[in-house]
């Protein structure tokens, strides 16, 4: 990296700095912390969607599996916008108006305590997996433009991912969120550009391609490549950290058009990527897979807008990241430390609960991504998506859309039941069939042989 490298990443953090010492003005209680103080607007809603989203899977991961797959690798981008159109059209509505902060809670509105606390264990693993796919990410954009080692790399992102949301909560992710979304678009999208028209346009991609594998959103098979897209909208519906924008604006319709306005957003930023790793295979065919995008941004940018490119895909893996141990804190501290731990807990401790539990998350997510340097990016985010889907997706259904209709047993079982076939599918299926499917027929399946109680007005359905 040049001298305008460098001061062109530094006029971005310090940007991204400011803004997110702003937001930590608005956090007075841990409620403001988790929920945003349901004060939010459409545009905070939407940037802590995308914000939490879209990161170091949908940019950098995305050109390195376009680098191999071409619009196979679109699956990540164009799932998470068809998930948040789904959010915002059916579940928005249920969800906001449920009054609650988090996703284990509406299920334990229905089905108790007990499956509160299984749905937040089970889906505290996807959402880890997220956060070491963020992580992966940041380490092959750090390696790839500077001396700095994997361990250094690693150790500097949990540092920056602490600085982002530590202090401002849901505010931080969302009003960091809408500068980075700005950021990254106008970014990425201009290495999309820049990459479409040196190689000649969408012709030349297709005369120098094989149309077969790189022009195919089922390159990599149809059961693999449509696991992937369902896991993402699966993922998308389960997850609290999105649950938790959407609840955080300050009216119904605020929160739906902020998750609509990301349902449109979100699968552009993969085209971009996805041009950008072709054009890479081209013409740096040898280079490390998840090097393609910032090696690009390195070789084929004036330093000055390389330098902001580069910080802006740095903030955006630390927005994701940070974003996700936001929402799998709000879980642990919210259905299990205030509930088995400390009941009376004060406010403030509860806010000191919150920090120190997101400290710990990013730490052990940094220790287990060391042994997984080599690993493909998005693997990593399309399993974690498709591990919370298998554990909620049913259950919350029923919890919002079919009360009373399924008695706890059932539901445990279900939330057991689909993690553990997605599991056993990994192990045991071809590598043709996503362990997405099994996970979520048994997760469903369960559901569907539930027997209806024989009493809906104050029965007991723990049989």
């Amino acid at each position: 990296m040049s001298v305008l490298h460098y001061i062109g990443a530094a006029l971005v953090l310090a940007l991204i700095t400011a803004v997110g010492v702003y937001s930590g003005r608005n956090v007075k209680t841990a409620h403001d912390f988790n929920a945003g103080g349901r004060r939010a607007g459409a545009g905070v809603v939407m940037g802590s969607i995308i914000g939490t989203l879209v990161g170091g899977a949908s940019t950098i991961g995305t050109a390195q599996l376009a680098f191999s797959y071409g619009f196979s690798a679109w699956w990540f981008t164009l799932g998470g916008g068809l998930g948040c159109l789904a959010l915002a059209i059916c579940f928005s509505k249920p969800i906001y108006e449920s009054g609650i902060s988090t996703m284990p809670q509406i299920l334990a509105t229905e089905y108790g305590q007990s499956a509160s606390t299984v749905v937040t264990l089970l889906t505290s693993l996807g959402s880890f997996l997220s956060i070491v796919s963020q992580i992966l990410s940041g380490v092959a954009l750090i390696t790839s433009v500077s001396g700095m080692g994997p361990f250094v790399s690693t150790a500097a992102i949990v540092v920056l991912m602490l600085a982002y949301v530590v202090f401002g909560g849901v505010w931080g992710v969302g009003y960091v969120g809408v500068a980075k979304t700005i950021l990254l678009y106008v970014s990425v999208g201009i290495c999309g550009a820049v990459a479409f028209n040196m190689q000649g346009g969408w012709g030349a991609f297709r005369e120098a391609l094989p149309a077969s594998r790189y022009f195919n959103l089922f390159a990599r098979g149809f059961a693999v490549d449509m696991g992937a897209g369902l896991s993402l909208v699966v993922g998308v519906l389960t997850t609290q950290s999105y649950i938790q924008g959407l609840i955080s604006a300050k009216t119904l319709g605020a929160s739906r058009a902020g998750v609509l306005t990301s349902a449109v957003l979100i699968p552009f930023i993969g085209v971009a990527g996805i041009f950008v790793g072709m054009y890479m295979k081209l013409h740096y065919p040898d280079i490390a897979s998840a090097s393609a995008l910032p090696l690009f941004i390195m070789r084929h940018l004036h330093p000055l807008f390389g330098g902001v490119v580069l910080a802006t895909l740095l903030v955006g893996v630390i927005g994701t990241g940070s974003g996700m141990a936001l929402g799998l804190s709000s879980m642990i501290c919210g259905d299990i430390y205030k509930i088995y731990i400390n009941k009376n807990a004060t406010d403030e401790r509860n806010l000191l609960m919150s920090r120190g539990v997101i400290v710990t998350i990013l730490v052990c997510s940094a220790v287990f991504s060391g042994g997984n340097m080599g690993s493909m990016i998005l693997s990593w985010s399309f399993l974690s998506m498709g591990l919370r889907g298998a554990v909620a997706f049913g259950p919350l259904c029923a919890a919002l859309f079919f009360k009373g209709r399924i008695s706890n047993k059932y539901a445990l079982a279900s939330m057991i039941a689909g993690p553990l076939f997605v599991l056993l599918g990994k192990f045991f299926l071809p590598s043709s069939i996503d362990p997405l499917f099994p996970g979520m027929a048994a997760n469903i399946l369960v559901l569907a042989l539930a027997p209806r109680p024989r009493l809906l007005d104050g029965a007991d359905k723990s049989n």
